[in-house]
C-alpha cells in the first residue's frame, strides 16, 4: 500500500529530510544541465531542482518530457531557501512522470475573462483562484467557529419551498409533482421556526435569485449564512453582525497571509476592521449622499483615476520598449505585469464611466428610495471601516420586518456595508411579532396567504421578539480578497448567461 505523500504546505516540518511529493507541473525552466520544476499539489508551490549529473537517466528524461500540468512524483531533500516561493526548495533525486498532459490551454499569458470562465474547471488550478478559494474556506470555517462557540445550532432550511420570502418576481419556479415550487431565496422563514424551537440557530446553504442582472455584484446561485435568534432586538442583532465580521476578518488576516499576498491584496483596509462600526440611521445616510462633501469626494476620485490611468499606460509603453532586449525571466515578469495593468485599466474605465452617474444619483437621492450599489459605495467612502445603516423606510423592506414604534414609516432593518465599494454584505433586522400585522402585510404584498399559514403559527403559539440577518458568502469573499467580480468568489459561478462548466 502506498504511503500518503508529504504536502508542500508542510515542508517546513521536514527541512533536511528526504520527502516524496506528488502533484502537477505548474511551470518549468531549464538551464544547462538543470531543470527547475515548479510543482503544485493543491496546498502550495515548491521549486524542485533536477541536476543532470546527480540523477539517473530515467529521472532526467521524465523531467525533460514533463509538460505543463503533467502529474509528477518527486523525491528529494528539503532545503530552506527564502528566495523561493514558500521559502523552501527540493533537491530532487528521483522524478516519475505519472501522466504527461496534453497542451494545456491556460498558458502564462493574458487570457480574456470569457476564455477563463469557459475553462473554469482548469482555471481553478491557477494561483489567483487557488488563493481566493482557500480564503473562502477560511471564511467558512471562521463562521462555523463563531456561531458554534456562541451556542448556536446549525440547522438546514429547505432549498425547495412553496412560498416566497421577498416576493415571487425573482424566484426560479419549478414543477413539483404538478404543483408550483420555488428554489429558495432565503432560509429565513424556516430559520425563524427553528429559532422558536432552539433559541439560537444559523443556516448555511445555497440560495437562488432569478434577477436578470449582469452586474459584477450578482450571481443566480450563491451561499447565505442566516442566523435567527429568539429574544434579540435590533441593537443586539447589529452587535452580533459586527462581532461576526470582525471575527471573520481577523481570522483571515491571522491564518491566510500567504493567500492575501498571492492576490496582491492591500491589507491596510482590513486591518482597520475593528469595533465599533458606525451606526448610521437611514435619514442620516440620505443627508450624507446629498452633501457637498460627497460631491467633492467623487470629483477627487475621478481625478485620481485619470492620473492612475495615465501612469499605467506609460508604464505599459515603457515595458513594451524594453521587452525585446529583456532576458527570459524579465519577459515573464513583464508579461505578468501587463496582465495586471490590463485588469486594472478595465476597472478604471468602468469607474470613470460610472462616477458621473453616481454623482447625479447621490445629489438627487429621494427619501424613501432604497440604496443602489453606487449609493452604498459612496456612503462607505466617508468611513474607514464597515458601517451599519438602520431603520429604513418600511416600503423598501420585506413584509415581515417589524415597524419602528417611534416612527411607523420606518422598519427595524439594518444593512452592513463593506468599505472599498463592496456594498451590502449583510441584510437583516427585527422580525414582526404581531399576527394581525403580518396577515395585512401578506395581503398588501399580494402573496397567497394559505402558503404562509405555517409561518403565522409562529405568532399564534409563543410569539416573542426575535431578529436575524443574512450574510452573503460570495460578497464577503470578494471584499476580503479584493476581487472585482463575484464570479471569482465561488468555484463554479452561475450567472444569467452561464450554466457551465
Amino acid at each position: 500500500m502506498e504511503r500518503e505523500p508529504t504536502y508542500i504546505e508542510h515542508l517546513n516540518r521536514h527541512e533536511g529530510e528526504t520527502v516524496t511529493l506528488k502533484g502537477w507541473l505548474y511551470n518549468k525552466r531549464a538551464s544547462k544541465g538543470i531543470f527547475f520544476l515548479i510543482l503544485r499539489d493543491g496546498t502550495g508551490l515548491v521549486q524542485c531542482v533536477v541536476t543532470q549529473d546527480a540523477v539517473d537517466e530515467a529521472t532526467w528524461q521524465a523531467a525533460d518530457e514533463a509538460t505543463q500540468e503533467s502529474a509528477l512524483e518527486v523525491t528529494g531533500t528539503v532545503r530552506r531557501d527564502e528566495r523561493q516561493v514558500g521559502g523552501y526548495e527540493v533537491q530532487a533525486t528521483t522524478v516519475r512522470l505519472l501522466h504527461r498532459a496534453e497542451d494545456y490551454p491556460i498558458t502564462p499569458k493574458e487570457h480574456g475573462i470569457e476564455f477563463l470562465m469557459n475553462h473554469r474547471h482548469l482555471w481553478l488550478r491557477s494561483r489567483r483562484p487557488w488563493a481566493t478559494l482557500r480564503i473562502r474556506n477560511r471564511i467558512i470555517m471562521a463562521i462555523h467557529r463563531f456561531f458554534q462557540e456562541r451556542g448556536f445550532l446549525q440547522m438546514d432550511a429547505p432549498i425547495l419551498t412553496g412560498n416566497a420570502v421577498e416576493g415571487t418576481s425573482t424566484l426560479f419556479e419549478i414543477d413539483y409533482f404538478d404543483r408550483k415550487a420555488y428554489l429558495t431565496q432565503s432560509g429565513q422563514l424556516h430559520g425563524e421556526a427553528m429559532a422558536m424551537a432552539f433559541g439560537k440557530i444559523y443556516t448555511f446553504g445555497p440560495t437562488f435569485r432569478a434577477e436578470k442582472s449582469k452586474t459584477r455584484r450578482h450571481l443566480t446561485e450563491f451561499w447565505m449564512i442566516e442566523p435567527e435568534m429568539a429574544f434579540y432586538d435590533l441593537d443586539m442583532n447589529m452587535q452580533l453582525a459586527e462581532d461576526l465580521i470582525v471575527h471573520i476578518v481577523q481570522t483571515v488576516l491571522r491564518e491566510a497571509r500567504m493567500e492575501l499576498e498571492v492576490l496582491g491584496r492591500d491589507t491596510a483596509p482590513l486591518e482597520r476592521v475593528r469595533p465599533p462600526f458606525p451606526r448610521v440611521a437611514y435619514d442620516e445616510a440620505v443627508e450624507i449622499l446629498r452633501s457637498d462633501e460627497t460631491a467633492r469626494m467623487i470629483e477627487e476620485k475621478i481625478e485620481a483615476l485619470k492620473e492612475e490611468e495615465t501612469a499605467l499606460k506609460a508604464e505599459m509603453e515603457a515595458n513594451r520598449k524594453r521587452y525585446g532586449q529583456a532576458k527570459k525571466a524579465e519577459k515573464r515578469r513583464i508579461d505578468a505585469r501587463e496582465i495586471e495593468i490590463h485588469r486594472r485599466l478595465a476597472e478604471i474605465e468602468e469607474d470613470l464611466r460610472n462616477l458621473p452617474q453616481w454623482a447625479e444619483s447621490a445629489r438627487n437621492f429621494a427619501w424613501g428610495n432604497d440604496f443602489g450599489g453606487s449609493d452604498e459605495t459612496v456612503l462607505t467612502w466617508h468611513f474607514d471601516r464597515p458601517i451599519i445603516v438602520h431603520r429604513f423606510p418600511a416600503a423598501v423592506k420585506a413584509f415581515y420586518m417589524k415597524r419602528d414604534p417611534e416612527d411607523d414609516r420606518l422598519a427595524l432593518g439594518m444593512d452592513v456595508l463593506a468599505p472599498e465599494g463592496y456594498g451590502e454584505i449583510i441584510g437583516g433586522g427585527e422580525r414582526a411579532t404581531d399576527l394581525a400585522f403580518l396577515e395585512r402585510q401578506v395581503q398588501e404584498h399580494n402573496l397567497p396567504p394559505e402558503v404562509f399559514d405555517w409561518y403565522f403559527d409562529l405568532r399564534r403559539y409563543g410569539s416573542v421578539p426575535h431578529s436575524g440577518f443574512g450574510l452573503g458568502l460570495e460578497r464577503t469573499v470578494a471584499w476580503i480578497c479584493g476581487l472585482a467580480h463575484l464570479r471569482e468568489a465561488i468555484p463554479f459561478p452561475r450567472l444569467i448567461d452561464r450554466l457551465t462548466p
